[in-house]
């Protein structure tokens, strides 16, 4: 289990890093553009209805931007508090933050999977290495803010907010692969290879 020396994500964003609402209206097309790429190389899809981001500081950065933007936020108050909530989402060093999506577009779909998908927070796994006694095995730590804010047991959420703390000393074997992502759930067995392009898209997260 890794271990912090302080509480501070040294990744985190401040105010230095939030563009004004002006400037950003004229940078946000750019801006938006090199988020989709990113996201594209820290997409996962797992199954037939859940996806997983792999998020970062400039992930994290659009999102307050977009939520300054929407909100129409001007003071630094505001935007420190929205600082607060998804810095908590930027992966300290030697750790993978995931956003994981249950894509339900229908309602049918939501009556079959929301109940069914109960505790599929817990059940993720990522896996380095060849199956056999010397395999990395990491599960899933959800993030404890957002848990707590889940008062139904009965239904699950549609989004999640999960941690996987691999260790920076686990870099080099994520980046050598091969590493998969793992749903053990009963009701959702699934499994998803990390490509080439995505681990070592992801290996930065883990070095120090």
């Amino acid at each position: 289990m890794i271990t912090h020396e302080s509480t501070r994500n040294p990744r985190s964003l401040t105010l230095a890093d939030i563009t004004d609402q002006r400037a950003y209206e004229r940078e946000r097309e750019d801006r938006r553009h090199q988020v989709v790429a990113i996201k594209a190389l820290r997409r996962v899809h797992l199954g037939t209805v859940m996806s997983m981001v792999f998020e970062n500081a400039a992930t994290m950065r659009f999102q307050v931007q977009e939520m300054a933007r929407a909100e129409k936020m001007t003071s630094d108050a505001q935007i420190q508090t929205e600082l607060d909530v998804y810095n908590k989402l930027i992966p300290h060093p030697g750790e993978l933050s995931v956003t994981m999506f249950i894509e339900c577009t229908t309602e049918e779909q939501m009556r079959f999977w929301f109940p069914r998908l109960v505790g599929v927070e817990m059940a993720l796994e990522i896996r380095i290495g060849p199956a056999g006694p010397d395999q990395i095995q990491i599960r899933a730590k959800p993030e404890e803010d957002h848990q707590a804010q889940l008062t139904r047991d009965d239904i699950t959420s549609a989004v999640h907010y999960l941690r996987f703390e691999i260790g920076s000393e686990h870099a080099e074997a994520f980046l050598a692969g091969p590493a998969e992502v793992v749903c053990t759930h009963p009701s959702y067995l699934e499994s998803s290879l990390l490509s080439n392009d995505v681990r070592a898209e992801l290996v930065g997260d883990l070095r120090r």
